[in-house]
C-alpha cells in the first residue's frame, strides 16, 4: 500500500470514529502519532535536505552562516583554532558540513537534545555535545559555554534541524538519525587483515602512514588525528562510519572490510585522552555538566 493511501485510510478512519463517538481530539492525537509509524521508511533512511530551508534574517542568520564556516574551517578559523589540537575539522567526520544524510549528519540532530549521555552519565545539551567534539575528535580544549564559536556551531546544527519534531531518544546516546555502528560480534575485526585492506583502499589518500595530506586530507592516526577519547577510537563506531562514508564518493566497503580497517586504524598510535587536560581554566569553564570528572583513555 502506498504512503498516500495509508494516510488517506487513517483520515477516513478518524472521520468514521468521530461520526460515531465524537472523540475528534483523541482521534487526531492518535492519528498524528500513528501515521509516521505506518509510513514505510520512517524515520527516513534518506533525510530531506534541510539546507533548502532559508537562513534566518538578521543577526541570527549571520550566526548560522558563521557556524557553517566554523564547521568547515575549525582548525584554521581564528575563532576556533585556539580550541583545536590537531589537523581535523568538524567536516572531517561530518561530511559536507554535516549535510550528508548518511554520514554523521547534522540534519535533525538538534531535535534529539537534551539527551542522556552514557559517557557523562548526565543529561547534556547540544552545546555541551559540540564541546565534547572539541575535546576528543579535535584533541583540543572545550570552548566556554556561551562563547561565540560554541553558539554559532550549535545555531548552525539547529538550523539544519528546521522542521524536525522534537524526538528525544531515551534508549541511546545518539540522535535518531545517527549512522549505525557495526558490532564486532562473530565477524571479529582483524587488524592484520585490516592493514592489507587499508593499503589497498585507503593509502592512496591517507598515505601508508595514515598522516594524510596537511590542509587537504585528514590524518587517521598519529599526533595530528583524533585522540583515544573520541567516538571513532572505538572500533564499532569507526567501522560504521567507514561503511557509510568510504571510499569517499563511492562507499563500497563490506562489513568485514570496514571492521578490519577500523581495527587496524585504531591500533595505531594516537594522543592519549586525559579529560582534565581538555577542559578550559575554571574562569572559562562555565558548567561542565558531567558526573564523570576523571577519565583517561589511550590507544592500544
Amino acid at each position: 500500500m502506498s504512503k498516500m493511501r495509508l494516510v488517506l485510510h487513517a483520515v477516513l478512519w478518524a472521520r468514521d470514529i468521530k461520526r460515531r463517538t465524537g472523540l475528534a481530539v483523541l482521534v487526531l492525537a492518535v492519528g498524528l502519532l500513528l501515521i509516521p509509524a505506518m509510513i514505510e521508511g520512517f524515520p527516513p533512511a534518506s533525510l530531506p535536505p534541510a539546507v533548502g530551508q532559508p537562513v534566518p534574517t538578521g543577526e541570527l542568520g549571520e550566526i548560522v552562516r558563521l557556524g557553517k564556516e566554523l564547521v568547515e574551517r575549525t582548525n584554521t578559523h581564528p575563532l576556533t583554532k585556539p580550541y583545536v589540537g590537531n589537523d581535523l575539522q568538524c567536516s572531517s567526520c561530518h561530511l559536507h558540513a554535516g549535510t550528508d544524510p548518511k554520514v554523521a549528519t547534522f540534519i535533525g540532530v538538534a531535535s534529539a537534545y537534551p539527551l542522556y549521555s552514557t559517557l557523562h552519565k548526565a543529561v547534556i545539551t547540544l552545546e555541551e555535545r559540540v564541546g565534547d567534539c572539541f575535546m576528543r575528535s579535535l584533541n583540543g580544549i572545550r570552548p566556554p559555554l556561551g562563547s561565540k564559536p560554541s553558539i554559532a556551531i550549535t545555531a548552525y546544527i539547529t538550523w539544519l534541524s528546521t522542521g524536525y519534531p522534537a524526538r528525544m531518544n531515551p534508549k541511546a546516546n545518539e540522535g535518531l538519525y545517527a549512522f549505525p555502528v557495526l558490532p564486532v560480534g562473530d565477524a571479529r575485526a582483524d587488524a592484520v587483515r585490516g592493514e592489507k585492506t587499508y593499503r589497498q583502499k585507503c593509502s592512496n589518500c591517507h598515505n601508508f602512514d595514515g598522516q594524510g595530506v596537511p590542509g587537504d586530507i585528514p590524518p587517521v592516526s598519529g599526533p595530528r588525528s583524533y585522540n583515544a577519547g573520541a567516538g571513532l577510537a572505538e572500533i564499532p563506531k569507526l567501522a560504521g562510519w567507514l561503511k557509510a562514508a568510504m571510499p569517499l564518493g563511492d562507499a563500497s566497503l563490506t562489513d568485514e572490510e570496514a571492521l578490519d580497517i577500523a581495527a587496524y586504524v585504531d591500533s595505531q598510535p594516537r594522543p592519549k585522552f586525559v579529560l582534565t587536560d581538555h577542559l578550559p581554566p575554571p574562569t572559562g569553564l562555565g558548567v561542565y555538566n558531567s558526573a564523570v570528572l576523571n577519565e583517561v583513555k589511550e590507544a592500544p
